[in-house]
């Protein structure tokens, strides 16, 4: 894509109404704008991050035998009155009625419309178990939305509910989901915690929620020392024992003391097991074996996948902006021309962009008539990992400075070696 033809209106200014980091640089980079309030329109930056935190999520999903709807985001009020939800569930919900004086509501959440449709299409044991899963638009009527995308009123989510014939095999699908958002954070680049937490209106007993370590995150994560180390897998990250502020209680801390530490942390993730909530209040039953009536154990699993890409910038970012992961970063390389109109400088980059796009390396190339200097801030503050700056000198030399966007290291390399120099296997 090239600059001069692309949708990218950057602002060299924080936003007066942005308070927090990822807010202030989604705004800068172009990547959302305000539609009203806690409502953001995403431009064409923050949507390549969205879809490629969405294909992740995907990925993962199905490989750990997810099955993917799509649920309306309108829902008849009767399902939540059968479930004792409706009333319980607080102004959040956005309440409306249709033309014939029925009430409807923007779902919030879809445990009732998914039970609906279990109950209405599964009838025998033998069909269990069932987990599935959506990606869609969430409507919450926060009473105060701030900090950008952290805490707005409509946001897309990745929802996923299971149904299983007991507790055993309800626990093994929690266990199986638990392990699926390690794999699933960590293909984005992102280093996950997971902490005991309360399952509030949704229910049930077994709950965790996952955090993204930030300085700017609402909730105190007390945790082993050991989670810092580089290149910890996953096994050893789901065995390292971590708390959610609201839990922790000093003398019963199974944590040594001086292993001990703390930091904020963004919630991005959320799993539940709520048992027999739904299934029974909803009579969602199926024929056990020897014909009698079974109620599914059900689990319920989130990941706000809009909150991701704020949260991504607000544990990778620098004074001068944006530091993406490289698995979720809108572009992998930004060809900057030093001097645009030049004829061997315009050559020479449209010669790598062309090899760069026909080795499927998604480049963003910087084409446009603005000073180095504009350039140069541009490509940090959306913070592609690799940029590749072409000069008149270098040009003539057959070379290209390659800048690392994470450590700032520099090098030149010849442009003929240019596409092997990037790692393809994404």
């Amino acid at each position: 894509m090239k600059l001069s033809q692309y949708f990218l209106p950057t602002l060299k200014e924080n936003p007066i109404d942005a308070t927090v980091v990822s807010h202030q640089l989604m705004i800068r980079a172009g990547m959302i704008r305000q539609t009203a309030s806690g409502i953001y329109t995403w431009l064409p930056l923050g949507l390549r991050v969205l879809r490629k935190v969405e294909k992740i999520i995907r990925e993962k999903m199905d490989e750990a035998g997810a099955l993917e709807i799509l649920m309306p985001t309108i829902q008849p009020a009767e399902l939540w009155i059968e479930s004792g939800r409706y009333d319980a569930y607080g102004k959040e919900m956005l309440r409306i009625k249709d033309r014939h004086d029925r009430d409807i509501l923007y779902g919030p959440t879809h445990e009732e419309v998914v039970t609906d449709i279990f109950r209405k299409n599964v009838t025998s044991y033998k069909d269990l178990p069932k987990n599935l899963y959506q990606i869609h638009w969430k409507f919450r009527d926060e009473i105060r939305p701030r900090f950008g995308l952290m805490r707005g009123r409509e946001f897309l989510m990745k929802d996923s509910y299971s149904f299983d014939i007991d507790e055993t095999n309800a626990k093994k699908t929690y266990n199986l989901m638990y392990e699926t958002y390690f794999k699933i954070f960590r293909a984005m680049g992102l280093k996950p915690m997971a902490v005991r937490a309360d399952t509030g209106a949704i229910g049930g007993d077994l709950s965790h929620e996952f955090h993204i370590l930030a300085d700017t995150g609402e909730s105190a994560i007390y945790y082993d020392k050991k989670f810092e180390e580089e290149n910890l897998s996953i096994a050893a990250m789901q065995e390292l024992y971590a708390m959610a502020d609201e839990m922790h209680v000093e003398e019963k801390c199974p944590i040594a003391k001086e292993q001990l530490t703390s930091r904020r942390g963004i919630e991005v993730g959320h799993i539940f097991n709520f048992g027999l909530k739904y299934s029974k209040a909803m009579e969602a039953s199926v024929m056990g074996p020897a014909g009698e009536k079974i109620y599914p154990n059900m689990g319920s699993y989130g990941i706000g996948v809009s909150r991701i890409c704020a949260a991504a910038i607000e544990a990778n970012h620098d004074t001068n902006g944006i530091i993406w992961p490289s698995e979720i970063s809108p572009f992998q390389v930004i060809l900057i021309n030093v001097r645009s109109g030049d004829e061997l400088c315009d050559k020479v980059c449209e010669e790598i962009y062309s090899a760069l796009q026909k080795q499927n390396i998604e480049v963003l190339y910087d084409d446009s008539k603005n000073s180095l200097g504009q350039k140069f801030s541009v490509a940090d503050l959306i913070g592609v990992p690799t940029q590749l700056v072409v000069g008149p000198k270098s040009a003539a030399a057959g070379k290209v400075e390659v800048k690392n966007r994470k450590t700032g290291e520099k090098k030149e390399v010849d442009i003929s070696a240019l596409p092997g120099i990037f790692n393809l296997n994404r």
